[in-house]
């Protein structure tokens, strides 16, 4: 049977969609190309005719999850807000669904180059959101305030004490302004 090119769509959008959880959960090399069909509802047959590779999945969905989402024309930035939601515990709970900054940055540092470029064009992407945000719009503010965030979580995740997780979170929340 046939798949309309609007069929094909959805099914790439499924697919890009469960491999970015599951990349974010769990980690590029401890996910097969079986077990993101499977997710995403397909056979594994099926995964050729949307991506070369697993690599290329891989690029493609990091590129997919870490390309921010649209704002309303004409509306500016809420930093607080964005701050408050970034190191929260619900964010810190749920990697699947959240930043693939923190949840894939130091393994995406030994993975092939088209790898990497996806998450270095979506640091890119983040980073120029981040200097909207910023009064100034200074760059270097940008850089440091992304390098916060992300490695209050990464930190926050890591640890086994409960309590020392809240309170990383906690204090990088007040480093930013935003107790």
């Amino acid at each position: 049977m046939r798949v309309t090119r609007e069929q094909f769509q959805e099914n790439r959008r499924r697919i890009l969609e469960a491999a970015g959880r599951l990349f974010r959960e769990k980690g590029f090399s401890a996910v097969t190309v079986a077990e993101v069909m499977e997710a995403a509802g397909l056979t594994h047959g099926g995964f050729y005719g949307h991506f070369a590779s697993k690599e290329d999945l891989a690029a493609q969905a990091l590129g997919q999850a870490l390309t921010p989402a649209p704002r309303e024309p004409g509306t500016a930035p809420d930093l607080a807000a964005f701050v408050a939601a970034y190191l929260s515990a619900a964010h810190r709970d749920r990697p699947g669904t959240g930043c693939a900054l923190a949840a894939l940055g130091s393994e995406t540092a030994r993975q092939p180059a088209p790898v990497r470029r996806a998450f270095t064009e979506g640091l890119e992407a983040r980073l120029a959101r981040m200097q909207e945000a910023l009064p100034d719009g200074d760059r270097g503010a940008a850089l440091a305030a992304i390098s916060g965030l992300v490695g209050a979580l990464v930190l926050a995740r890591a640890v086994d004490d409960p309590a020392l997780s809240d309170e990383i979170l906690a204090a990088a929340r007040g480093a930013l302004g935003n107790p």
